[in-house]
């Protein structure tokens, strides 16, 4: 009797034991803050680095108590950016990495970016975005229930055509050219003489097969990672509009994170677009020389034509004062005089 009682007593301490590992599993499960990162892009384009890189230094500096799972080419929200931007304010997404000019759509001052040569260089865009107009535009998307994290560039956007090359500003007389569903966009092709014809990107290839349209706008990646080289002949260095890829977290999955580690969030996102924004210049030539073997002939404008087609394009600035914000508006076109 006397050994009966002493197995009784070990069964309630196995008990209590299994308990508290149980316990200590469950808070360890809670501690850590699992998050979905959504991108629109394939894991290979520059936007799904971006958000790979980002999920490495969050880890990284969390020592694993938050984390990012990247979901590249728009599966989250179905490939509709528009709709992938609602989804971020409501907090069904908790992440995203997508362009500026989609988020001029929520937010117009966000327009201000892509101007029409607005920048002359590189330098002048990155200090932009991490100056103030930049800060301020971030702080911005407050109001849509959007915490941004931080913006890196993208590369100006170039004109691809069938034919013929771009040399000058009267060689865009005529053209059907794809756009983005964007007035800016729009009437800067418009006053250069040209036919722009928005359309949903996933539509643009076939449209360039059918000779439905003479050409598209992008970064150079863009014709490369889409083999645009098969359907066009000519890239042109136009440079004519920026644009900016904006790291955001709904302000609901932004509160999960403890604030213990939210610096380190930041920290991690300073550091991706530190990096990306050198990639992102270096890797502009390289794609260009791609193209270049691929068979597409790179156009220059000639001597004295970018600054005319530039006061064409200032000449749409206006039209855009209202939308943007006249205030905002001279506020990012004297920081761009002071650089």
């Amino acid at each position: 009797m006397k050994y009966h009682a002493q197995k009784c007593l070990k069964v309630p301490h196995l008990a209590i034991l299994a308990g508290l590992v149980l316990s200590a599993l469950a808070t360890d499960a809670m501690a850590a803050v699992n998050l979905r990162l959504a991108v629109p892009d394939p894991a290979q384009s520059s936007v799904g680095q971006a958000a790979n890189r980002f999920s490495e230094l969050v880890d990284e500096k969390t020592n694993g108590e938050v984390t990012f799972q990247v979901f590249p080419d728009g599966v989250l929200f179905g490939g509709d950016q528009n709709a992938a931007i609602n989804q971020l304010g409501s907090g069904a997404l908790d992440g995203l990495i997508l362009a500026s000019s989609v988020y001029a759509s929520f937010e117009p001052r966000m327009n201000a970016i892509s101007l029409p040569y607005l920048f002359n260089d590189y330098d002048q865009l990155q200090a932009y975005l991490d100056g103030e107009p930049g800060q301020e535009l971030l702080q911005s998307l407050e109001r849509l229930n959007i915490h941004g994290l931080d913006f890196f560039l993208r590369t100006f956007r170039n004109v691809t055509t069938r034919e013929p090359p771009i040399t000058t500003a009267e060689d865009f007389a005529g053209l059907t050219l794809r756009t983005p569903n964007n007035p800016l966009f729009v009437n800067l092709f418009k006053a250069l003489g040209a036919n722009p014809s928005p359309m949903a990107f996933s539509e643009v290839y076939s449209a360039l097969q059918l000779k439905a349209i003479d050409g598209q706008e992008n970064p150079v990646e863009v014709p490369w990672n889409n083999r645009f080289y098969e359907v066009q002949g000519q890239l042109n260095i136009t440079q004519h509009v920026a644009d900016a890829f904006l790291l955001a977290l709904s302000d609901a999955a932004w509160k999960r994170i403890p604030e213990e580690y939210r610096d380190e969030v930041q920290q991690a996102a300073d550091e991706m677009t530190s990096e990306r924004n050198q990639i992102e210049i270096e890797q502009e030539q390289v794609i260009i020389e791609q193209l270049k073997e691929k068979g597409m002939q790179v156009n220059q404008l000639a001597e004295g034509e970018r600054e005319k087609i530039q006061t064409i394009a200032q000449g749409t600035y206006e039209a855009f004062s209202d939308e943007i914000g006249e205030d905002f508006m001279n506020k990012s076109l004297e920081f761009v005089r002071q650089q």
